[in-house]
């Protein structure tokens, strides 16, 4: 079996109900890994490290992507309105070993697919490097007063003032069970911890208190940058061929369906490198994909290649929550 048909297999009995039998005692042994490793820091056997400023995580207790890159940039743009300079830490899909600043002009391979869509939409600065203590102190130098780390939830090294945990809001937790067993990289119980638990998407009142995010699509832009924008309604009522590399590619084609957009999907694994030949159909169908797909391809994606850039959104009530966490967040700035 190939890798992408392994990580297919173990996707496929995370989300339905019961795990395999023969994975628990392996499951079992993950748990006593985390649990003991979690206990080293609780008392002071392994370090905690403060960078200087506040540090706000987001992150996930499952493997694959929960739609967490839109709240980072959500985030960041609520701190920059409040004046605050604010920079993103990331480990970098793949863990790069080198500490390194992530430009609009990086490219994917070197950087990762996500870490490049943060330092293109954001205008923040954005450090990447499997020492996120070390890429942290690099925005301190650069000034920033606050740091949000994408992903990092379980990185421990780096000391944080407030976490946060993003949920999908179809998959969940999945069958409740620790890698291998399931999705989890941590218990359930861990999501008690932390400051705050935002669900993506439709959900069934599964996790109290949870706030709810959506995900609204903007004007549609031309993956290779030349073209005018269209809006997503003037797809309506055609098929078009759906590309996604995410950790739910089925949430994307479904908000093409919502739209009255016929969908022909196309999906691939999480972070998956995507060729010409992807792109490459039998007929003249338009193609849609994420943005975060988009930045792999640019270099050689023809006309008929889109991509739907989303912005987080929140009601009312649940922002006025999001919003007095960041205040106290900003509270714990150095001389603020």
């Amino acid at each position: 079996m190939t890798k992408d048909q392994v990580e297919q297999w173990f996707l496929e009995r995370w989300y339905r109900p019961k795990p395999v039998v023969w994975l628990r005692p392996l499951e079992a042994l993950f748990r006593l890994v985390s649990a003991m490793r979690r206990l080293g820091y609780r008392l002071g056997l392994l370090k905690s490290e403060s960078v200087g400023v506040p540090v706000l995580v987001v992150g996930n207790i499952t493997v694959g992507g929960t739609g967490k890159t839109p709240l980072v940039l959500h985030l960041a743009e609520c701190l920059q309105h409040r004046g605050v300079r604010v920079g993103i830490v990331s480990r970098g899909y793949g863990g790069s070993e080198t500490v390194q600043k992530v430009t609009p002009d990086s490219l994917p391979a070197d950087v990762g697919d996500e870490p490049l869509l943060l330092a293109r939409r954001s205008g923040v600065p954005v450090w990447i490097g499997a020492d996120r203590v070390a890429a942290a102190r690099e925005l301190v130098a650069e000034g920033v007063q606050t740091i949000i780390s994408d992903d990092g939830l379980q990185h421990y090294r780096l000391a944080r003032d407030a976490e946060i945990v993003v949920i999908d809001g179809q998959r969940s937790l999945g069958n409740g069970a620790c890698i291998p067993a399931g999705p989890l990289r941590e218990s359930p119980a861990r999501l008690r911890e932390v400051d705050m638990v935002v669900v993506n998407g439709d959900h069934e009142g599964r996790h109290p208190g949870s706030l709810v995010m959506g995900l609204r699509p903007d004007s549609v832009l031309p993956v290779n940058g030349r073209g005018a924008r269209r809006s997503l309604d003037s797809f309506a009522g055609q098929t078009v061929h759906a590309l996604a590399g995410i950790g739910n590619p089925e949430r994307f084609f479904d908000s093409l369906r919502q739209q009255n957009i016929k969908v022909l999907p196309s999906p691939l694994p999480d972070h998956s490198r995507i060729m010409a030949a992807d792109l490459t159909f039998d007929d003249r169908h338009e193609i849609l994909m994420t943005e975060k797909d988009a930045v792999k391809c640019h270099e050689f994606a023809g006309s008929n290649a889109w991509y739907v850039p989303v912005t987080a959104q929140f009601s009312d009530s649940d922002q006025a929550r999001l919003s007095r966490l960041l205040d106290d967040l900003i509270k714990c700035i150095p001389g603020g």
